[in-house]
């Protein structure tokens, strides 16, 4: 699937990943950024569900295929499994790899070297949501990521040098710096280190549908750690998901998925470490060169299309970095209409299309619906 956008001689590492039938297991606590909900309702009386997990791309990646015989469903998500294990190390923004050399090249500005084909589309991908966003999605500011110590598995505590973060911020990495031409790229500006870690879940989620549609996969669920996307329905019923609570274990709500809509959340509370009693996550804003406050989660839900996925991924950050104040217009700008962000106090401000989305589980949850 994926595999022949960068190299034809990469090999596939089929059954690594242990995989089970879900009538036979309790419901799985994802802990992260969504919790996937009501799967297991009368899995004796249906055909069957089966589900293969993994950890890629720094969260826990599930695949739930309904409806195919079992050892049709595990070559299927072995596949998929497989190959997000290749997109997770090609662009890996640290560890060797296809990005890791883009940005040892554009650190060398200007010079220029070749560009693996695949990561043409990407990049170009990339560029035009950054600037839908008015720079606030900017996959470019991986020095900053880099500087505050998230491109690492593991956070400690740290307080960059003001005057290291303003240099950064002054040198201005933006994706229109990254010029490709032909076979060739080079950055117009060695400030431009790429993190594609808020797009490649989405990127993958694409490839994923479009592969298992493909296939005649008639109903599936993709989870990687919350960027979900549903295929077809699960027995003509919609797929059931739950939005995770920020501060507590479980879903802070749930909602029914369609057939090709997609759903995505940026949090403060998977990727973060506390500071003299301050949460400080992993989305830097690019105007301050700090990580953003003010904000538990910004979800979002998009429509079916060709790049929902993708969208999912994207459009949820430059909400949560644009704050309360500014939420609404960023996701707008996106071209998303269902939408919502829990502030630093748990209040709940959504929009009206996603307000008819969702069910709350707990009633006293308060809301600030905005047009």
């Amino acid at each position: 699937m994926f595999l022949s956008f960068f190299t034809a001689k990469a090999q596939r590492r089929e059954d690594m990943f242990w995989s089970i039938n879900l009538c036979a297991f309790a419901p799985l606590r994802l802990g992260m950024f969504f919790a996937v909900a009501a799967i297991l309702a009368g899995c004796a009386k249906e055909p069957p569900v089966y589900r293969e997990q993994s950890f890629v791309f720094g969260t826990l990646a599930e695949v739930t295929i309904y409806g195919e015989e079992a050892a049709r469903a595990k070559e299927l998500a072995g596949k998929v499994l497989a190959d997000f294990d290749f997109l997770h190390r090609t662009l890996h923004a640290w560890e060797p790899g296809s990005l890791s050399r883009m940005n040892s090249i554009f650190a060398q500005s200007p010079a220029k070297a070749a560009i693996v084909p695949g990561l043409v589309p990407i990049i170009h991908d990339a560029t035009r949501f950054s600037e839908m966003s008015g720079g606030l999605f900017n996959p470019a500011i991986g020095k900053l990521i880099a500087l505050w110590g998230f491109q690492g598995d593991e956070f400690q505590p740290r307080r960059p040098d003001p005057a290291e973060i303003e240099a950064l911020v002054k040198a201005d990495p933006r994706m229109t710096d990254i010029v490709i031409e032909g076979i060739l790229f080079y950055s117009k500006n060695p400030a431009v280190r790429l993190d594609l870690g808020g797009y490649a879940k989405g990127y993958a989620l694409d490839l994923t549908a479009a592969y298992l549609r493909g296939q005649g996969v008639k109903g599936a669920l993709i989870n990687i750690g919350g960027n979900i996307m549903a295929i077809g329905s699960r027995g003509g019923q919609p797929w059931r998901v739950g939005v995770q609570h920020p501060r507590k274990a479980g879903a802070i709500a749930t909602l029914e998925l369609h057939d090709g809509e997609a759903i995505g959340t940026s949090g403060d509370y998977q990727r973060y470490f506390m500071l003299d009693g301050k949460r400080y996550c992993h989305i830097i804003d690019p105007r301050t060169g700090y990580p953003a406050q003010g904000v538990q989660a910004v979800t979002v839900v998009i429509p079916k299309g060709e790049k929902a996925g993708t969208l999912s991924d994207v459009a949820s950050k430059p909400a949560f970095i644009a704050g309360v104040k500014g939420w609404r217009e960023a996701a707008k700008n996106m071209g998303v209409e269902s939408a919502m962000l829990i502030d630093e106090q748990g209040e709940i401000h959504l929009t009206a299309a996603m307000k008819k989305r969702l069910e709350f589980q707990d009633k006293s949850v308060i809301l600030h619906e905005v047009p």
